[in-house]
């Protein structure tokens, strides 16, 4: 359905698992719907990990380079840092820094899903609210504190640590909603459609770096 295609667009587009988790609440996805987008692009990320860093070799890509287009094909930022550290410090410093600029997409992307969803009439709950995305809300927030309040900056770290702990848990528990019903019912077409999506990104990203259009 529509969702699911915006979650894997979102996931496959910006930043994985942290998207999709970002964009469910904002279009009110299901939560079968939202475990079928996880499970697809926590799939093509596990596809990452074992084919970039020989495709990687195999072209005679350079630490940056390479770096760089781990941070712009894969989603996850931790498959991302696991692809690229294959290659070197260089490659996971630069792979780290882009992925980070990458995910701050996060943001506009699942706030202009949540409007654009909520004008066709079909991001509300049961009882016809508009779900509220707090967990942008809470993105921003803390981000503006970190930033402008240097003092809280050592705490930064802990904070940090804490909310990935809670992602994990958060999309484990997701997870936990895939079964067999909830794939034969969602069908082939998400996987096909990240499929195709990734190839594409992967391949012209690809492109842009080998000619020297993006560095």
């Amino acid at each position: 359905g529509a969702k699911v295609a915006a979650l894997v667009c979102a996931g496959t587009g910006i930043c994985g698992g942290s998207a999709i988790a970002a964009a469910a609440p904002a279009i009110g996805a299901e939560p079968e719907e939202t475990s079928a987008a996880l499970a697809v692009v926590f799939l093509l990320n596990g596809v990452a990990l074992l084919v970039f860093p020989p495709l990687g070799s195999l072209l005679g890509l350079a630490a940056h380079p390479f770096g760089l287009w781990c941070a712009l094909a894969i989603h996850d930022t931790s498959s991302v840092t696991g692809a690229a550290l294959t290659h070197g410090r260089e490659a996971l410093l630069v792979a780290t820094t882009v992925k980070l600029a990458r995910a701050l997409w996060i943001v506009p992307v699942a706030l202009a899903l949540g409007a654009w969803f909520r004008r066709r009439g079909a991001a509300t709950d049961s009882g016809g609210a508009p779900r509220v995305p707090w967990f942008i809300a809470g993105f921003v927030a803390m981000s503006a504190l970190f930033t402008f309040v240097p003092d809280l900056q050592p705490a930064a770290h802990a904070v940090g640590l804490i909310a990935r702990a809670m992602l994990t848990l958060t999309l484990y528990l997701i997870g936990t909603g895939l079964s067999r019903e909830v794939i034969q019912r969602v069908g082939l077409r998400p996987l096909v459609m990240a499929l195709s999506l990734w190839v594409l990104v992967g391949g012209l990203s690809l492109a842009a770096i080998m000619g020297g259009l993006v560095a």
